[in-house]
């Protein structure tokens, strides 16, 4: 009986610490990896987008406020809902001279039927080979993981979201964007 109950206090200790850990990981690492640090200089990239219009690089988009999401799969529900709420959202986005990027592994071909059938009128980017997601610390195996990074008219990477609710999250971006504005004007 004694050994049974030292057992168990032994396994609701290591069951406790386990899940401890878990919650107050440091910030700078996430599911998908190592995160960019915060005020420093945005990983650039160079991909290929789904409008058959070549490739974009995030230094295209100097001068601008970029929303960079990084999601899992075109056409599954979760990332269906977060980008029809960044589309939604996407004149309020435009009106803060803002650009929203989306990234995933899927190739262009998908991206373009994708966004045909949701309406979207932002960017997707295929990063086929996860190599811009593992610089966001967004990549797992195969797959993007849902992450959201806003970047400054420099290029300077201001807030990073590891823990995303697609069904809201757009609007948890654009207040976080007004306020990254507010706090530089």
């Amino acid at each position: 009986m004694t050994s049974r109950r030292h057992f168990l206090t032994i396994l609701f200790a290591s069951c406790f610490a386990f899940i401890s850990w878990l919650n107050f990981a440091p910030a700078a690492n996430a599911l998908g990896g190592k995160l960019p640090p915060i005020n420093q200089p945005a990983p650039e990239f160079t991909l290929p987008t789904n409008s058959g219009e070549g490739k974009l690089s995030l230094s295209d988009y100097r001068g601008q406020w970029v929303v960079l999401y990084f999601y899992p799969k075109d056409f599954t529900p979760g990332c269906t809902i977060e980008a029809r709420r960044f589309q939604q959202d996407l004149p309020k986005y435009l009106e803060k001279n803002a650009q929203v990027i989306g990234v995933s592994a899927d190739d262009v071909n998908s991206h373009a039927e994708f966004c045909d059938s949701q309406g979207l009128k932002f960017p997707l980017l295929a990063d086929t080979t996860g190599a811009v997601s593992k610089a966001y610390g967004s990549w797992m195996s195969f797959v993007s993981v849902r992450h959201t990074f806003i970047i400054d008219p420099q290029g300077i990477l201001r807030e990073t979201f590891v823990k995303v609710n697609p069904a809201i999250h757009s609007q948890e971006v654009l207040a976080r964007l007004e306020e990254l504005q507010q706090a530089t004007s």
